[in-house]
């Protein structure tokens, strides 16, 4: 059933999101052709979507993933949840990452109505950064937000990847479980971020740039560890926090 589910809503997120995702790439390789770097943040259960863009075999090797671990759930679940909605917060997490303008950041967050991810989308496009949201419209549109903005993620953010999750992110339900069960927000997200990467390395291919790209660290005797960091010299100081 989740199998079935899942791969009737990865195609519905393909067809919604195709456009975007051929723009947002074509503005991530014109800053990465530039020199640039891309950001990529997430709070809660999110974070893990901000981990797949980062250090992994198959993927850009300049994407800077700003992982804070007050916002995340191994150091405490109701800390994490309150501090993602703590105003202000951003602005610490941004402390200690270097950002330049004319560089992206995709923020995601499912509910989007956090003060967390809305400031840092916020701060983001301050320092002169384009943000990518990645969220749940659907989710996001019945909720009151919680920033003081009066608004939500998909709201601020200068293009919107949609997960095209159910409110309240689980999507199946099972006679005799009164709540419902499995959630899709983090297997949709991966597979747009996925089908992100892929175009924007299509998009490098066009500038004439060969796109920068980790291969996994388990082959061989040491020559993919040496290929990798000869990459990652390219970005001193750009590439985890400060």
């Amino acid at each position: 059933m989740y199998f079935s589910h899942i791969g009737s809503l990865l195609a519905r997120a393909e067809t919604v999101n195709a456009a975007t995702i051929h723009e947002c790439a074509g503005v991530i390789a014109g800053s990465l052709a530039a020199g640039g770097v891309l950001h990529a943040f997430g709070t809660g259960h999110s974070h893990c979507l901000a981990e797949e863009l980062f250090h992994r075999a198959g993927g850009l090797v300049p994407v800077n993933a700003l992982l804070d671990s007050r916002t995340m759930l191994h150091e405490g679940t109701m800390a994490a949840t309150l501090t993602e909605r703590l105003p202000g917060y951003a602005e610490a997490i941004l402390s200690r990452y270097s950002l330049q303008a004319g560089e992206v950041m995709i923020v995601a967050s499912n509910s989007g109505r956090n003060a967390v991810p809305v400031e840092m989308a916020l701060a983001a496009q301050a320092r002169g950064l384009k943000v990518i949201a990645l969220t749940s419209v659907a989710h996001s549109s019945s909720q009151s937000p919680r920033h003081a903005s009066g608004k939500r993620l998909f709201e601020v953010a200068d293009y919107v990847l949609d997960n095209c999750g159910e409110v309240g992110d689980a999507a199946l339900t099972l006679l005799g479980i009164e709540a419902k069960i499995c959630a899709t927000s983090t297997v949709v997200g991966a597979a747009l971020l996925g089908a992100l990467v892929h175009a924007t390395c299509e998009a490098l291919l066009a500038h004439g740039v060969e796109p920068p790209v980790f291969v996994s660290s388990n082959l061989g005797a040491g020559e993919a560890d040496a290929r990798n960091q000869a990459l990652l010299d390219r970005y001193p100081g750009r590439i985890g926090h400060l």
